[in-house]
């Protein structure tokens, strides 16, 4: 069957990593692939995670599957995370919680639910937003359309473009929104601004769903969730996508997790038996290691602890390499001010490098960035950062 099938072309962020593995220049760099990465550019494992992992090992009793749902513990440590330890949604029993692999999957799992019951709703996307976002809901069979986020001019938020699009969004219609850490432009909106948005939302008739794979990456696990909270607030449906990739640094345990939030209690239990049985006939049953993990993490104090404080660390690393690089730059006498790269947020930032320069970067110096200019801050190091900045400024030339 396969004789006159073309290849399918690669991934633009993965297949760059294949690229960046060939490549046999000691000196290379990869700012493309969404991983953190530490000050010997490695991705560790956390304490805490090798703490609970060890923990874990004593007390499992069994291999057998977890619930369609997942672990009913896990799911609970998730809205806490999610809503705040005192969240009255909790308490109403307005919020469900159903184990994802990974934040992928706990999109794929929402956007089919959304469509069971409401086929002909479009999707909105932030303009830009995470590539994978359009393959994920077009697979789901949505039509896709875009808002309007991003200008490229002042290299900051458009926030009126935004809610002028966002008012004009039907009812009914599913807009993804990035809690924090917006993914690929590092720009966020403003606590009175996603206050603004959440009346929008519950003033028009269009589902938030919010996409929220980098929790802590901002300013704090408390703080990045106020985006979450406004919706929650507002007494509407709500989507929530989780995903622990990033912050517990468990990639490749594809933890994650799928939360809707509804109007009332009653609404939340017909939410859930849906949500099985799209779990049912995706996955059947989530995998159980890394769920096992971060909710003993999230639930014993001392581990949490250690868990925050090297969240703290991941993501204050992050904010000096953005300092490092303007500094870098200004230092190697690159055109233009760079200061937009220090007040953007989380591991990603719009460096402004045309696809010339990032075409050089690669060619030249075995520096590996996304087209378009997204760069992965967690990528510099202080051994490379010297090395990239004379790069660019070569390239820019």
């Amino acid at each position: 069957m396969w004789k006159s099938i073309q290849p399918a072309p690669p991934d633009s962020i993965l297949g760059l990593t294949d690229e960046f593995r060939k490549d046999k220049n000691p000196e290379k760099v990869n700012l493309g692939v969404g991983v953190y990465k530490d000050e010997n550019g490695s991705t560790p494992i956390l304490r805490c995670v090798k703490a609970a992992e060890e923990e874990l090992v004593k007390i499992e009793k069994t291999k057998s599957y977890l619930p369609i749902s997942g672990d009913p513990v896990y799911a609970a440590a998730v809205q806490r995370l999610i809503l705040g330890e005192s969240s009255d949604v909790i308490k109403d029993g307005r919020v469900v919680t159903a184990h994802a692999p990974g934040g992928t999957c706990a999109l794929r799992v929402g956007a089919d639910l959304i469509r069971k019951f409401n086929p002909v709703a479009k999707l909105w996307v932030s303009s830009p937003t995470w590539a994978n976002h359009n393959g994920i809901f077009g697979a789901a069979g949505y039509e896709i359309k875009q808002y309007g986020y991003y200008n490229p001019q002042n290299r900051d938020l458009d926030f009126d473009l935004l809610m002028n699009d966002l008012l004009k969004v039907p009812a009914g219609d599913v807009v993804v929104l990035h809690a924090c850490c917006h993914n690929p432009s590092g720009v966020d909106l403003t606590n009175g601004q996603w206050q603004q948005v959440a009346e929008l939302a519950a003033r028009t008739g269009w589902i938030p769903f919010l996409d929220f794979a980098y929790q802590g990456f901002g300013d704090g696990v408390d703080e990045d969730r106020f985006a979450v909270e406004q919706f929650a607030a507002a007494g509407i449906d709500c989507y929530v996508a989780s995903s622990f990739s990033k912050n517990f640094g468990l990639y490749n345990e594809r933890a994650g997790a799928i939360t809707v939030i509804t109007p009332s209690a009653d609404e939340a239990t017909v939410a859930m038996s849906h949500l099985k049985t799209v779990v049912r006939t995706n996955y059947s049953n989530p995998p159980a290691h890394g769920a096992l993990v971060a909710s003993l993490i999230l639930n014993q104090s001392e581990l949490r602890t250690v868990w925050l404080e090297e969240l703290a660390d991941m993501r204050e690393r992050i904010k000096n390499m953005r300092k490092s690089l303007v500094q870098g730059l200004n230092a190697q006498g690159v055109d233009g001010d760079f200061s937009f790269i220090e007040k953007q947020r989380g591991m990603f930032s719009f460096s402004g490098w045309s696809d010339d320069v990032v075409a050089k970067l690669r060619k030249d110096d075995s520096i590996y960035v996304v087209g378009g200019g997204r760069i992965n801050l967690a990528g510099l190091t202080r051994s490379n950062i010297e090395y990239v900045c004379a790069a660019v400024a070569k390239a820019m030339k």
